[in-house]
């Protein structure tokens, strides 16, 4: 049966009661974040202002697994388990021998993977008695996931976007708004950061650094706020390999083991999901799958950037991470996968990319929205243009299979569906939208204000 089969469902019941913690597996720790104050590591009383504890344990733990507390289990079962579908008439279209499988996550309240993280961080903050959170977000689906999770728990919420996507994505921003949330385009006029950008740039596109920044500065000045932040960080990572541990059981339903696995990396959340879990079976010897992440051409921190310790944001609030960095003080061109849109990639990742645990390309936006054509016209879903990233590396990979004759199994992750990004793909379809390579003078320039350790 499984052999005409499409999609997998999971029941209920087989929602995951822990999440996978690499850390515990890895050859080597990845280095600990630095005080850019005494470069020392960071401890749990530096962290403390923006988080809650048991974040914080999570940020720094090498437990192997974490339970999943059964208030957010709770909440998960509003959309978890989420499918495994094989996308057997693009591989028709394509002619492929290959088999491709995704693993949707646009199911979810607000059309992303983006709850698997916001609903635990708010739900831990709300433990705390904790009464606002503050974040900033880049094409919306980070926002409208924490927006949404707080409702959850009578949280306050309070929103920097990008003002690119700000700009490119109203409705992203109206659906901020209906789960609660206030939304200020960013940089804004309301914190010293953004009025020090807005001076120099009046006009200025903003980014997922300065956006940081402005969300850090107001959640350090009550001691009643904190910061909630969508990708990046190891906790934030951890939460999402709900997706990953599904995804192994679905696709051994269909009796498969993946060949090649493709994600689209900007901050990490959404690769780290998926592959993590797979990454553990391929540590233990269980399979051996290709690893590959896709990245903005525009903003290439795993291919072009350098492995350095450098700001989380803008303004140098954050601790100093080591990581695939452009410098904190990239500003990226307005390319509408406005959640790739940032200066650095995870620690963690990083680290991983380092010791070559994966590869990684960079895709042009145009090549991105043709396979997002590509995908809604074969298997009805509308891509973001963040996963669209994805899809076209795993177009490329079954077109060199097509070639070679090879039937490998591929799998992608589909973190979100892009009914937001009509604008977007209006753009594209009516020759408007145009690719942003981007010039090497501009990453030497960015890199040149590294902090000097």
């Amino acid at each position: 049966m499984m052999a005409e089969a499409t999609r997998v469902l999971l029941d209920e019941s087989r929602i995951p009661r822990t999440w996978y913690n690499i850390a515990a597996d890895l050859p080597a720790p990845p280095p600990p974040p630095l005080h850019p104050g005494t470069l020392q590591p960071v401890g749990p009383d530096d962290l403390a202002p923006l988080f809650p504890m048991e974040l914080i344990d999570q940020e720094a733990g090498t437990e192997r697994f974490v339970a999943i507390p059964e208030g957010v289990r709770d909440v998960y079962r509003l959309w978890r388990p989420t499918p495994l579908i094989r996308a057997r008439r693009l591989e028709r279209a394509l002619g492929t021998p290959a088999r491709i499988y995704y693993k949707y996550e646009g199911g979810s309240p607000s059309g992303s993977h983006k709850p698997n993280t916001a609903v635990p961080q708010a739900y831990y903050n709300a433990r705390q008695g904790i009464g606002k959170l503050t974040t900033e977000t880049g094409a919306g689906q980070w926002g409208s996931a924490l927006a949404f999770a707080c409702a959850q728990y009578d949280i306050e919420c309070e929103i920097w976007m990008v003002r690119a996507s700000y700009d490119q994505k109203p409705h992203r921003r109206s659906l901020m708004r209906v789960y609660g949330a206030t939304v200020h385009a960013s940089p804004s006029p309301l914190t010293a950061s953004g009025r020090r950008v807005l001076a120099e740039q009046a006009d200025s596109p903003g980014s997922l650094g300065i956006a940081i920044s402005e969300a850090v500065e107001v959640a350090g000045s009550r001691p009643d706020v904190r910061y909630a932040l969508g990708s990046v960080l190891n906790h934030v990572l951890l939460h999402q390999t709900v997706i990953g541990e599904e995804a192994i059981e679905q696709l051994a339903a269909f009796g498969e083991v993946p060949d090649v696995i493709v994600g689209c990396t900007g901050g990490g959340s959404n690769f780290a999901g998926l592959t993590f879990p797979f990454l553990r079976e391929r540590l233990a010897g269980r399979m051996n799958p290709v690893i590959r992440a896709v990245e903005p051409e525009a903003c290439p921190s795993l291919t072009r950037g350098t492995y350095a310790y450098d700001f989380g944001d803008t303004a140098g609030f954050t601790p100093l991470l080591k990581m695939h960095t452009l410098g904190h003080a990239f500003v990226p061109d307005p390319i509408h996968a406005g959640g790739l849109r940032y200066h650095g990639m995870s620690p963690l990742l990083s680290h991983m990319y380092e010791l070559g645990m994966f590869e990684a390309v960079a895709k042009g936006q145009t090549e991105c929205f043709e396979a997002g054509l590509r995908f809604a016209r074969t298997e009805g879903i509308l891509p973001a243009p963040e996963p669209a990233h994805a899809l076209a590396e795993t177009i490329a990979e079954a077109l060199r299979c097509r070639e070679s004759g090879e039937a490998k199994v591929l799998l992608t992750a589909l973190c979100g569906h892009g009914h937001f990004d009509l604008n977007a793909y209006d753009r594209y379809l009516s020759g408007r939208m145009e690719d942003f390579p981007l010039p090497q003078d501009r990453i030497d320039a960015a890199l040149a204000g590294l902090p000097d350790l």
